[in-house]
């Protein structure tokens, strides 16, 4: 299916990367929230071509770097429906490359259980669910051919517990982002261990060590935004330790993770209920990063957003 739609009056306004022209290409698990991930382009104005035939990906780019006015945003959908996701995914970036457009990669995923509740509600079946194999086989499969495919992303993004608005804020903060500089972009998400690990962190760092507000009661009912809990977090002697050994560990990570070409780095830090430590701790590291300049910061507090 392709959709054209017209930036217009109803299109947010996003900075396109120099030259004017950005393509997008949509991949991720089957269930993972790409359909609602195309439609949020289509609102930005973009172009949306959904499940192209990989034998015609490279008359696709041709036609999209001849005419730049026409095609100034592009959003490819490419999944396992292609049949080989990586092959087709390759050919994309290898013909968009060669005629000097870089696309830029979003993968979306989402915890077994949030992809079972989704193909459930909708009725659906998975493209790779069989009479004899059920819906867990298929999402176990999907995850491991697809697993080269997210290594290629430069957006990862876990839809399990994610609203429409704030799908959008992701997305709409990741293109923000493509029109800085190359740099490393530094993504730090607090959260709480209750809840599940985040499915997109690429470093861990569990916080829990430290004393906990929640059971100091003028401090329970705040949350590591509110100065108090900042104060009390911050102010404790290991607090001060783990922090200076984070300042440390991303001086020497981040320009190694850039030399070996690696375009974002998410970082998940954790506590009991995401409440309280791991936010005060999250917008302390954030600040850190930002004054070290060693690439663009986002930061999101996963808990705060269920209150």
């Amino acid at each position: 299916m392709v959709a054209d739609v017209v930036a217009g009056e109803g299109a947010e306004s996003i900075a396109l990367p120099p030259g004017g022209q950005h393509v997008a290409i949509i991949t991720g698990l089957s269930g993972g929230g790409k359909t609602a991930a195309s439609k949020l382009f289509e609102d930005l104005g973009y172009t949306v071509v959904d499940n192209v035939p990989s034998d015609l990906l490279r008359d696709l780019a041709e036609l999209v770097a001849n005419d730049p006015e026409r095609y100034r945003r592009v959003a490819l959908v490419l999944d396992i429906r292609s049949g080989n996701a990586l092959l087709a995914l390759s050919a994309a970036v290898g013909a968009l490359n060669g005629r000097d457009i870089r696309p830029q990669i979003f993968y979306l995923e989402a915890s077994d259980e949030a992809l079972i509740r989704r193909f459930s509600e909708t009725r659906h079946r998975h493209p790779l669910e069989t009479d004899h194999r059920g819906i867990a086989t298929a999402i176990v499969r999907e995850r491991q051919m697809l697993e080269e495919v997210r290594g290629m992303a430069q957006v990862i993004i876990d839809t399990s517990e994610l609203s429409h608005r704030q799908l959008r804020e992701r997305i709409t903060g990741a293109l923000e982002s493509s029109n800085e500089p190359e740099q490393v972009t530094l993504q730090i998400i607090s959260f709480g261990f209750k809840h599940g690990v985040p499915l997109e962190a690429d470093l861990v760092f569990d916080v829990r060590f430290m004393e906990n507000p929640f059971y100091v009661p003028r401090l329970k009912a705040l949350t590591g935004l509110d100065q108090p809990v900042i104060d009390f977090v911050l102010n404790q002697p290991v607090t001060e330790r783990f922090l200076t050994f984070l300042h440390d560990f991303y001086a020497f990570a981040v320009p190694a993770y850039q030399a070996e070409g690696k375009t974002r780095v998410t970082t998940a830090i954790g506590c009991t209920g995401g409440i309280h430590r791991s936010v005060a701790i999250s917008e302390r590291v954030a600040a850190d990063l930002r004054a070290q300049a060693l690439g663009p910061v986002r930061i999101w507090h996963r808990e705060l957003e269920r209150r």
